[in-house]
């Protein structure tokens, strides 16, 4: 651009982005709703037939219409995304409708996958096709099995030769691979040009992609042979050789690494972006920061999830699609605290003869189990970032054990202090002590073993896992605890 065309060109209003605007922009949008709800319901009760209501009715909702529609067009899609996933179906159909058309495709790459599905269901053919055929390649790939087949053999008329290829490529590969992330947006050069060349090249293009940190120098045969960060580009002579100050030394990956695996190489590394090679060392893509950050937070959403036994679900999805998702392990965990409440009948004659054991054990429980939670936490976080292997794993075992012995030790003493005071027996308090102690092993132990075992068959680690934790740590905390009981105190 010119400088008298800079100049000529009204400057851009700065906006700040921030989270709460967009909390801000949903309240908002729900008092509109509110207030269009409470009109129509007031019309309702006018006599039926009554035109100036119904006019009345329909001025009033254009009005609330049109300033929906003008907040909406001042919002950065990932807002209006975020607003989206907060409205129940109803009215997300009604807000998705006014936002501006431009807005969809970069919506729809916004929003999760869950409300995705409701969107495109409202939207027609003609529609979908104007919102998709302006994406490119990998970001249509990540849309493709939401879309309708006719869709996408309709958008696919429009790429290019090249742009077709990459879409195959790209929908080829499996989910949590690079390949199902990567770009293909990216700058190649070769190594026997100037620095020069390569800036007039550079100020050729409308735009560089985005997250451009490195210029990757290419073969003729599309083989990676180096990249150029581009404050080396800025900082050296334009007479000097690209091949004279690219680096040789870089990280690369394959299109079928797990994409996790790419998260902590970025995280190891602090990596803005990294080059896709395949198997003949040719450049066929590249993976940026934005979509790393994506993986990393869909990882931690479906690792909180998995914990609890559930996976990602509508916050307003019908009733039955929620019994779907939660019954199987609330029925497990009945049939697990059922075992536990079992374990505890079988003492009742110890129980009946010590009635402050009833009032003690569920301590013991509770204890183990967040003793256990806090091990099976560490070692889920670990096994993300693929710090335990065959050669540590043993070692970890035994300082996990050892640290909660001590701080078993530690609580024990308060809690052995505790049964004593409202008991008045120090055989039960050290019977409490004891049972205290062996059920934080316990804890530990479950901790270690439930996400090892699991990632060992290749599931989640983290699917059921507190539920399990709590099975045995309530089973076993309460057999062992009444257990000892039992054996020293009748």
């Amino acid at each position: 651009m010119t400088q008298s065309a800079a100049a000529q060109k009204p400057p851009a209003t700065p906006r700040r982005l921030d989270p709460e605007d967009a909390q801000h922009a949903l309240a908002e949008v729900q008092e509109r709703l509110r207030r269009q709800q409470l009109v129509a319901d007031l019309v309702h009760r006018q006599e039926e037939g009554d035109s100036k209501a119904s006019l009345v009715e329909d001025l009033v909702h254009r009005q609330h219409e049109a300033e929906l529609k003008t907040l909406l067009d001042g919002l950065h899609p990932a807002d209006i995304a975020f607003i989206l996933e907060s409205l129940p179906k109803d009215e997300r159909q009604a807000i998705w409708k006014l936002v501006s058309p431009e807005h969809d495709a970069d919506v729809l790459l916004e929003v999760e996958d869950w409300v995705r599905e409701s969107l495109i269901e409202a939207m027609d053919r003609q529609d979908l096709v104007a919102a998709t055929e302006s994406m490119d390649a990998d970001e249509l790939a990540d849309l493709a099995p939401d879309l309708p087949p006719d869709v996408v053999a309709e958008v696919q008329k429009g790429l290019t030769e090249e742009e077709r290829a990459q879409l195959l490529e790209a929908m080829g590969y499996p989910e949590d691979s690079v390949g199902a992330i990567m770009d293909f947006e990216m700058v190649r050069v070769r190594e026997d040009v100037t620095l020069e060349v390569v800036l007039r090249y550079l100020r050729r293009l409308h735009e560089l992609p985005d997250h451009t940190d490195q210029i990757f120098v290419v073969d003729r045969q599309d083989k990676l042979q180096g990249i150029l960060p581009l404050s080396k580009l800025l900082v050296s002579e334009p007479e000097t050789e690209v091949r004279g100050v690219m680096n040789s030394d870089f990280l690369t990956l394959n299109p079928l690494d797990s994409d996790a695996d790419a998260a902590g190489a970025f995280e190891r590394y602090d990596l803005v972006s990294a080059p896709v090679m395949d198997d003949q060392g040719r450049l066929i893509g590249r993976v940026t920061i934005a979509d790393v950050v994506d993986v990393m937070r869909e990882d931690s959403q479906e690792q909180a999830l998995s914990r609890a036994g559930l996976q990602e679900e509508d916050i307003f999805a019908p009733v039955s699609t929620a019994l779907r998702n939660r019954a199987p392990w609330l029925l497990f965990n009945l049939c697990t605290a059922a075992t536990a409440s079992f374990v505890a009948s079988q003492f009742e004659g110890t129980v009946s003869q010590i009635v402050i054991l009833a009032f003690l054990m569920s301590i013991v429980a509770g204890i183990g189990g967040n003793s256990g939670n806090q091990t099976m936490t560490l070692i889920i976080r670990a096994l993300a970032m693929g710090r335990i292997t065959g050669r540590n794993l043993w070692q970890l075992v035994k300082r996990e054990l050892f640290v909660t012995l001590m701080v078993g030790l530690c609580g024990s003493l308060v809690a052995a202090l505790f049964a004593w005071a409202i008991s008045h027996s120090l055989s039960i308090a050290l019977v409490m002590m004891a049972a205290m102690i062996c059920n934080m092993l316990v804890g530990a132990s479950v901790g270690v073993l439930v996400p090892m075992v699991r990632a060992r068959f290749g599931k989640d680690p983290a699917m059921g896992s507190s539920v399990l934790l709590t099975f045995a740590t309530d089973s076993l905390g309460f057999f062992i605890f009444l257990g000892l009981a039992t054996i020293f105190l009748l």
